[in-house]
């Protein structure tokens, strides 16, 4: 089989809706607040850091990298007030494989899930850790034996692993932790890219900052939209992203990534129509 797009950018296509579940299905969120958690961001804070255990806000801004200014402070140390990183982690994971078994239905269960999980899993742990700091905390912990679990567990690797990739891209053309968001606001179709649901919170006079910079660096012009070289740069930063992402799927021989591929296409169609997620 021919792959007229990277491998890594259709495994992406393949685990994303996997990843989101935390984010778009009830269940995990009901899961944090049976833990005490009043907001979706300390839930949010709290599941996702708590592989790194407990790290000073600092750290966790650094890894996460794309909130804007004092956001992590917010929520990172006092999470651990409520519960603490283990039982954080394990409510995250429950969460998620209760939506991933009421949304597959009958796909649970059988030889090709099974199988999905099995060769997920053994690209998700076959990478390096070197330069991977959310990959590596989640590499540390336990694989688990259920193979709904285990598929979760692996996307959520894969899906940090190239989001380590991602930011070290970023960091390569100087694009910060803000301008990374006006950029996909941009390839995204949104303007003003202000308006964008993961910035549009944020200071306005910092957000003029911001965009104020770009266009210092030729890459928006005066009305806020991509120059050629603002699009050369996001498209150089989604080419990296890709580049980097490839090592896992390297672990898999001989036909085990079509293999793969065939068997998470249904399971990640059902994820997608399940959260309502565009096609």
């Amino acid at each position: 089989m021919t792959h007229p797009q990277p491998v890594a950018r259709q495994m992406f296509d393949l685990i994303e809706p996997i990843g989101l579940v935390n984010f778009f299905a009830d269940e995990p969120d009901e899961a944090m607040a049976n833990l005490g958690f009043t907001s979706y961001w300390d839930g949010y804070f709290a599941g996702r850091a708590a592989p790194l255990g407990r790290v000073p806000a600092e750290v966790v801004d650094a890894a996460f990298y794309n909130f804007g200014p004092g956001e992590v402070a917010c929520h990172i140390p006092s999470v651990w007030d409520t519960t603490t990183p283990e039982t954080a982690h394990a409510a995250r994971q429950q969460g998620c494989v209760a939506a991933l078994v009421r949304i597959l239905g009958d796909l649970v269960g059988t030889r090709d899930l099974d199988r999905a999980a099995d060769l997920l899993t053994e690209a998700a742990v076959g990478a390096p850790v070197e330069g991977r700091v959310m990959y590596a905390a989640l590499r540390a912990l336990p694989v688990p034996d259920e193979p709904v679990a285990r598929l979760w567990h692996a996307a959520n690797l894969l899906r940090e692993h190239r989001g380590d990739g991602h930011i070290t891209a970023l960091v390569a053309e100087e694009i910060d932790r803000t301008e990374c968001h006006v950029l996909l606001a941009l390839d995204q179709g949104i303007h003003p890219a202000e308006s964008f649901g993961r910035v549009h919170h944020l200071p306005k006079p910092y957000l003029a900052s911001v965009m104020d910079r770009l266009r210092e660096r030729g890459l928006v012009d005066a009305s806020g939209c991509f120059t050629d070289a603002g699009r050369a740069t996001k498209d150089r930063i989604e080419a990296m992203t890709d580049r980097l992402a490839e090592a896992p799927y390297a672990a898999l021989a001989g036909d085990a990534l079509e293999e793969l591929m065939s068997a998470l296409a249904p399971i990640s169609a059902r994820v997608k129509d399940g959260l309502d997620l565009p096609a």
